[in-house]
């Protein structure tokens, strides 16, 4: 027996059969209807593919910032050490700790790894959190119809993605927009000298 077309089953869309959230290929997104995914669809493939990377890249990040903070503490603790000591070729060691010291700093303070390890721990605080409040309808979604919390919980996880999105993007560009006001604004006069 054929499979019946959309004309054939009254709906103007075809069916999508339903994907689980571990075989989504992003970012090629499914075609849906308009308000057709209920919640437990956009738990398992928005709220906790969110949470699961928020996590995964906080621990990375919290990984970077601990190693290269750590590493810049002890190297700039050895040097002063170092230079008081008489052992042939300390010159050189000295001069290369303090290179990896000035590298790792450098380093930090374009990707900040810091601040993105917090950003990210907070927003999959934040994902977790509204998830628990919406399922045990707690919180602001307590005096709310089904309907309405479910919209009211997608606006405010979309709201917060977008909002830690910004303010990553704006932590990665702000050195570089930093470095270049700077140039333009400290530009040094040139001064015509006359005999």
């Amino acid at each position: 027996m054929a499979t019946p077309t959309p004309s054939q089953t009254n709906d103007s869309v075809p069916h999508v059969p339903s994907v689980p959230a571990a075989k989504v290929n992003y970012p090629r997104l499914l075609p849906r209807q308009f308000a057709s995914i209920p919640p437990e669809e956009y738990i398992a493939e928005r709220v906790n593919d969110s949470i699961a990377w928020y996590d995964k890249s906080a621990n990375k990040s919290k990984e970077n910032y601990l190693r290269t903070r750590a590493a810049t503490v002890i190297g700039g603790a050895l040097v002063p050490v170092l230079v008081n000591i008489n052992i042939p070729y300390i010159n050189i060691l000295t001069t290369i700790i303090s290179l990896i010291v000035v590298l790792l700093v450098s380093l930090e303070s374009v990707y900040h790894f810091r601040e993105q390890w917090t950003n990210y721990r907070s927003t999959e605080q934040f994902l977790r959190n509204e998830y628990f409040l919406f399922t045990s309808q707690g919180g602001v979604y307590a005096a709310l119809d089904p309907k309405e919390a479910y919209k009211h919980f997608v606006d405010r996880v979309e709201e917060v993605i977008l909002s830690e999105n910004a303010s990553t993007l704006k932590i990665l560009t702000s050195v570089s927009e930093t470095r270049t006001e700077t140039k333009t604004t400290t530009k040094t006069p040139r001064i015509k000298v006359t005999k």
